[in-house]
């Protein structure tokens, strides 16, 4: 059996017609970039997350970026992070010239919250939390922390689309919060794509017009903006998508209860879970796994697909040298990236496929 790590396929044949109707409606229109699809889309995922504004752009390092910049990080602020993320959101606050300041995880691969008083300092100006997986870190007590340093709080919400904690949604903890609509993304587009929601309606129409070359009328501008517009396609294409996200995300949860039901008893392997109050979305079901290069190369040979996220922490990267990182600064993230697999999960996964991974896994370590 063939259990592809993702298929984006099966979910694009389910839609297929309304696609192409929407595609077809946005070509004939001759408005390609912003306009009605995507104002319609940005007030309608505004309101799946309970917030008021959301502002689109091409992709979601834009849209962290976007978010840094009006907020007002600056050269010669920090802002604090996970060290086990995608570069993305470090690449976002190297844009806006301040300095990345890493934390480890906690045992959710969430940020951290008691080594984050640590790393705090005069220059310390904002905290990006990274709901990585689509789970959802501590934000009451991150929260706690950061107003009382007065530190703002960007969430990274790119794998984490519906992920709630205490019945709240990601974006409602902060200054705002950033999404990705990369195609494997809970919410896909079929290019790139992304958005931040905030609450904040000041800081929402300043990313509105730094978004589009600083400009709130044509040939107007205001501030020295940047490019970061969607194009109306993509924006029409996450229109049609977006109503059946709710159904998505329970599929999700299904499959990682079903794994987890199935996999209980493998004691070579660590399991995710979530904390308490918390409602992950499944973006990645990701393991720890013991002779996790072999189990990953057995996997393959059955053909099943599998993902690392993520293998090298960012300290460890080559263009973070410069900050002065050194092995076993941050012993949670080295080990984990040691041993983390992330096996097959999409809304369209089958139980039996899921039953069939299990089945292999339990195969490798019983022979070995």
């Amino acid at each position: 059996m063939r259990v592809p790590f993702l298929d984006l396929k099966v979910q694009y044949n389910t839609l297929r017609p309304e696609i192409l109707a929407v595609v077809e409606r946005v070509l004939d229109s001759t408005h390609y970039i912003m306009g009605p699809e995507i104002q319609k889309f940005e007030q309608a995922f505004a309101e799946a997350h309970g917030a008021p504004f959301a502002i689109t752009t091409n992709n979601g390092t834009s849209a962290l970026h976007l978010a840094l910049w009006a907020m007002g990080v600056q050269r010669g602020d920090e802002v604090i992070l996970p060290v086990n993320t995608f570069i993305a959101t470090a690449e976002a606050v190297l844009l806006t010239g301040a300095t990345p300041i890493f934390v480890d995880h906690d045992e959710f691969f969430q940020i951290d919250v008691d080594q984050v008083e640590s790393r705090i300092t005069r220059r310390a100006k904002a905290i990006i939390p990274v709901h990585l997986y689509g789970q959802i870190g501590a934000m009451d007590a991150l929260k706690k922390l950061a107003d009382r340093h007065g530190l703002m709080i960007l969430e990274d919400a790119a794998q984490a689309h519906l992920s709630t904690y205490h019945d709240k949604p990601v974006g409602s903890w902060g200054s705002a919060a950033g999404f990705s609509f990369y195609p494997g993304k809970n919410l896909g587009a079929y290019g790139e794509g992304g958005a931040v929601i905030t609450h904040d309606a000041a800081l929402a129409a300043k990313m509105r017009i730094l978004r589009d070359h600083g400009s709130a009328s044509k040939y107007n501008h205001e501030l020295a903006g940047h490019n970061y517009r969607l194009e109306a396609l993509q924006g029409a294409i996450l229109g049609v998508k977006l109503p059946h996200l709710a159904k998505w995300t329970t599929a999700r949860r299904a499959h990682a209860a079903h794994y987890c039901e199935l996999l209980s008893n493998c004691k070579q392997i660590s399991l995710p879970k979530e904390r308490t109050g918390a409602k992950g979305v499944y973006h990645l079901f990701v393991i720890l796994a013991n002779d996790r290069d072999g189990l990953k190369e057995h996997l393959e040979r059955a053909e099943i697909g599998t993902g690392l996220h993520y293998p090298v922490p960012l300290h460890r990267q080559p263009c973070f040298h410069n900050l002065g990182y050194k092995e076993g600064a941050f012993p949670h993230a080295e080990r984990a990236a040691r041993r983390l697999l992330s096996l097959p999960m999409f809304p369209e996964l089958q139980n039996d496929q899921i039953e069939f991974v299990a089945q292999t896994i339990f195969e490798f370590y019983n022979k070995a």
